[in-house]
């Protein structure tokens, strides 16, 4: 498969870049700094959200994994903006999106979302609440774009695979521990599989052991 991946040295997007590359894809890496991609076998190109056209930077992809968080540059409506910018650029094109979603979004009771929980981290409350609004993007598109919405478990963290992970949908689950994690690795893990598979169109998906 053809992938293009935005944010691609971010500490997210360079697990899904080398997963990618380990299963023999061929990776487009779309980046704003390229001296920072360090990997080999990827084609690397300059892509700035905020004004090069995406359709132009991933022409002929089957896949655009987009790994926006807005923190590093300060600005949380770059989420939400981007998720609408690719569906609408994308459509017609038959390049599917994946997108690396939060967890804040996902529900622990009906209609309450975790990011509404009193004790959610206040540090992360913005990047969750800006996450959330791109997956209401998502959404309530009619563009013809299919994409997938991949939500990690609350906590995900560095380390390599530690085994199996479980698929969810819109609910918060967590271990038989009581415990919501899942390895950076897995969750790479998961994104390919899903890229590969397809077999979550025009959903939200939860990634956790």
């Amino acid at each position: 498969m053809k992938l293009a991946v935005i944010g691609a040295t971010g500490w997210i997007g360079s697990h899904i870049t080398s997963e990618a590359i380990a299963r023999g894809h061929q990776v487009n890496a779309l980046v704003r700094d390229v001296s920072k991609v360090t990997q080999d076998n990827v084609t690397v190109t300059e892509f700035d959200l905020t004004k090069d056209d995406i359709a132009t930077a991933a022409a002929g992809s089957d896949v655009v994994i987009a790994a926006i968080g807005g923190r590093a540059l300060g600005n949380h409506e770059i989420v939400a903006n981007t998720a609408k910018q690719l569906l609408n650029t994308l459509a017609g094109t038959g390049t599917r999106i994946l997108w690396v979603g939060g967890a804040g979004s996902l529900e622990v009771a009906p209609g309450v979302t975790l990011v509404s929980s009193p004790d959610f981290p206040a540090e992360y409350k913005a990047e969750a609440i800006a996450q959330g609004e791109a997956l209401d993007v998502f959404r309530a598109s009619t563009a013809d774009t299919a994409w997938t919405f991949v939500s990690p478990a609350a906590v995900i963290y560095p380390g390599e695979s530690e085994g199996p992970y479980r698929v969810g949908g819109d609910s918060f689950f967590t271990d038989a521990n009581g415990e919501s994690k899942i390895s950076v690795t897995d969750y790479a893990k998961a994104m390919l599989d899903e890229a590969q598979s397809a077999a979550h169109l025009n959903q939200r998906i939860s990634i956790a052991y």
